[in-house]
């Protein structure tokens, strides 16, 4: 299954009035330290704190009128589940979100605050796909995936035509655009929408170390799972492997990828906070860790870097900046 640029502008339209078209940011002391000309995607500032909400409202809105009686399940470590938690709660939809128990308390709280019931599982003992399977059965309702369905991969690839757009404003072609990748879903859409508008550009990936697997299956041709035994702060990256409809999406799309490690996402995420004024959370301050670090370089280019999203609890944000990570 392909996703079009057609697809990507029908979800823009979906969207418009509803989710924040956040702004394109440059810092002179970021294009001083990386050597070129580099725009910033804040994501932070997106209803939820998060991208997640551009592809989760883009799937329930066009949920029949049965299909939101019955309601939704999702499953998340937080960003995806405030975001369905929100477009849920906008569209008058129960739902239901199968959560990690170690997510972090601000996005369960977030969760919650939208309306949405939560059921919590071991991320590294049970299978949050399985959970999800048996409620809709139970229930009759609707799972809406992450990241591998259609119209999350489109609602996400908003921010590729919104990056595109606002950087023709300032006069600006985009030499590199660097994003996280967890299930793909982002990327995939992002990547989609910015090849179409910008053939050029060219498209880095980065993940958490030892979950690369996006990597890694970009180096061997087929997709890769995760060690088992791999841990990071990064909650928002941990997938296990890359998605079924994103990864073929993703493997024609991207130059290449990179992996991150907790003290350099840390250090990434000091950076923004003390020199960019910004909050970001773990997951969403990869693409720019590998920017700093030079795993993606770009000196002398017109670069993209997304901060995916926000949504880090007030203690571990202390530990990072006091250097305690």
């Amino acid at each position: 299954m392909t996703i079009s640029l057609a697809d990507i502008q029908a979800a823009a339209q979906r969207l418009k009035g509803l989710a924040v078209e956040t702004p394109l940011i440059e810092s002179p002391a970021l294009n001083a330290r990386l050597g070129g000309r580099i725009f910033l995607k804040p994501e932070t500032l997106q209803r939820a704190g998060a991208f997640k909400f551009r592809g989760a409202y883009n799937r329930l809105s066009q949920l029949s009128d049965e299909e939101k009686a019955r309601g939704v399940v999702a499953f998340s470590s937080g960003n995806h589940a405030q975001g369905v938690a929100l477009a849920a709660q906008l569209i008058g939809c129960p739902a239901l979100i199968v959560m990690p128990s170690d997510s972090p308390a601000v996005k369960v709280e977030g969760t919650r605050g939208y309306g949405a019931e939560i059921r919590f599982y071991d991320r590294f003992t049970e299978d949050r796909i399985a959970i999800a399977d048996q409620i809709a059965a139970e229930r009759g309702c609707v799972v809406v995936p992450s990241y591998d369905d259609p119209h999350i991969i489109a609602g996400q690839g908003t921010l590729g035509i919104e990056i595109v757009e606002q950087a023709a404003t300032r006069g600006a072609k985009l030499d590199s655009l660097v994003c996280c990748v967890g299930g793909g879903g982002l990327i995939a859409g992002t990547s989609t929408a910015v090849k179409a508008l910008s053939p050029a550009t060219e498209i880095w990936g980065v993940e958490p170390a030892g979950f690369d697997e996006t990597r890694r299956s970009l180096e061997s041709g087929k997709r890769e799972t995760i060690d088992k035994d791999a841990r990071s702060f990064c909650d928002a990256l941990l997938t296990p492997i890359p998605g079924e409809l994103t990864w073929p999406i993703n493997q024609k799309n991207l130059a290449g990828g990179v992996a991150v490690t907790d003290p350099e996402v840390a250090e990434a995420m000091r950076y923004a906070f003390s020199v960019l004024k910004l909050v970001v959370e773990p997951g969403g301050c990869v693409a720019l860790a590998a920017a700093l670090t030079g795993k993606v370089d770009l000196k002398g280019k017109t670069a993209a870097i997304v901060l995916s999203g926000g949504n880090v609890d007030p203690d571990l944000f202390a530990k990072v900046l006091s250097g305690q990570i």
